[in-house]
Order: C-alpha cells, then sequence, then structure tokens
C-alpha cells in the first residue's frame, strides 16, 4: 500500500481515484473545486479543497510524506506546471505530471516532474495497435519498439510445450503468462508448460516482431 496525493479531480483525476481506492492505496485528493471534491469522498482516504499553486497550502500538506504526487490538472496547463515545481521544491518523492501535447510533456519535464503521463496519446496509440489487429486482445507500451501484447494462441501451439516451439529463437518474443479459456490465467512459465486450447498468452516484445510472427 503505498501513501498518494492526488492533485485535479475533474475526469481523468476522479478515474485514478476510484482505481487506486480499488487497489487499496491510501489518498489524499486535492482540487480547488467544492463538488469535485464532494464526487471523490466515497473513493479517497481524505480529501481537501484548495489552491495548488500556493506554496503555503501544499506545504501545509506535507509532500514529502507522500509515496507518490499525481498531478493531473488537464483543463489549466500553467497550474499544472506550477503545481509540479512547487512539489519538487519542497521535497516530493514523485512527482507525475499530465500532459495533452508533447510540448507540455517537455515543459513538466524541465520544471520537475519525475515522469509524465499522456493520456490522449496512449490511449490512441493502445486504440490504433488494439482495432487493427484480429489477435490482439489488449496491448500495454513499455518503451521504445517493446511492448506486452495479449493475443490468441494459434491453433498449430496448443497441446503442446513452450520448449517444443522453441519460442525465443524462433519468435524472438518472451511468453509472460498464459490464459485459460475459462479465464485463469497462468504466469509461473517454464519450458514444459503446455499452451492451453482456445486461450490467451501474454508475449513481451517487438512491436516488428510480433507484427511480422503473428500477422498483427
Amino acid at each position: 500500500m503505498k501513501t498518494i496525493l492526488l492533485i485535479g479531480l475533474g475526469r481523468f483525476g476522479r478515474h485514478i481515484a476510484i482505481k487506486l481506492n480499488q487497489l487499496g492505496h491510501e489518498v489524499l485528493a486535492v482540487d480547488r473545486d467544492e463538488d469535485r471534491v464532494n464526487a471523490v469522498l466515497p473513493y479517497v482516504t481524505s480529501a481537501q479543497i484548495g489552491d495548488s499553486t500556493k506554496e503555503s497550502f501544499l506545504s501545509a500538506l506535507g509532500v514529502r510524506n507522500f509515496d507518490v504526487c499525481i498531478v493531473a490538472v488537464g483543463d489549466d496547463f500553467q497550474s499544472s506546471l506550477e503545481t509540479v515545481s512547487l512539489l519538487k521544491e519542497l521535497g516530493a518523492k514523485l512527482v507525475i505530471g499530465r500532459a495533452a501535447r508533447d510540448v507540455q510533456e517537455k515543459f513538466l519535464l524541465r520544471n520537475g516532474a519525475d515522469q509524465v503521463v499522456y493520456p490522449e496519446k496512449q490511449l490512441a496509440t493502445w486504440t490504433a495497435i488494439r482495432y487493427s489487429s484480429d489477435h490482439l486482445l489488449d496491448y500495454i507500451e513499455l518503451s521504445g519498439d517493446y511492448g506486452i501484447f495479449e493475443l490468441d494462441i494459434p491453433d498449430s501451439w496448443e497441446g503442446k510445450t513452450i520448449a517444443q516451439m522453441d519460442i525465443r529463437r524462433r519468435y524472438h518474443v518472451n511468453i509472460m503468462g498464459l490464459k485459460e479459456k475459462s479465464g485463469q490465467m497462468t504466469y509461473s512459465i517454464s519450458p514444459d508448460t503446455l499452451f492451453p486450447i482456445g486461450g490467451t498468452m501474454l508475449v513481451l516484445g517487438q512491436h516488428k516482431d510480433v507484427q511480422k510472427y503473428f500477422h498483427l
């Protein structure tokens, strides 16, 4: 469990709050809009109404005590930039900023953000890859050319072992998990692991290799 300071409770911030609650983390949520704060109260440990661009307000929150500070402000980039900068000046351990454009990502990183999320760009990439492929069920971009892909297991692989298919040498990918048709997931993968019938697999590899060998 982590302690998380979440600043900005628009649609994006609210969805983060709900998910963090499901994951069991302690969350202090902050927004200058009282209605937004009230809307997330069922999903957070505590919440405050305030202006995150004010140093005195942020300082009173004790930002050093949080494992992660997420700045999810999306409708006012100037406020987001100022908040990120102040958080780092006050000693925040890990600051995550939100960008809506490439130039915003650059400014956030230059002004103290440790990492930047780019929801629209990331979702656009996921949508383009996911829905332009017949056998791809899910996709997570890692870095550069690499990703994790959930793929249908080819019919010719069913009932055979990882070793029999010589996965790494022939296809240049790693099998991270196998899902049975029933939905049961197996992450303990060895050379003797059998590919289930009618299941899916989690594959780690480069985009070009996955596209080439799995016809995406």
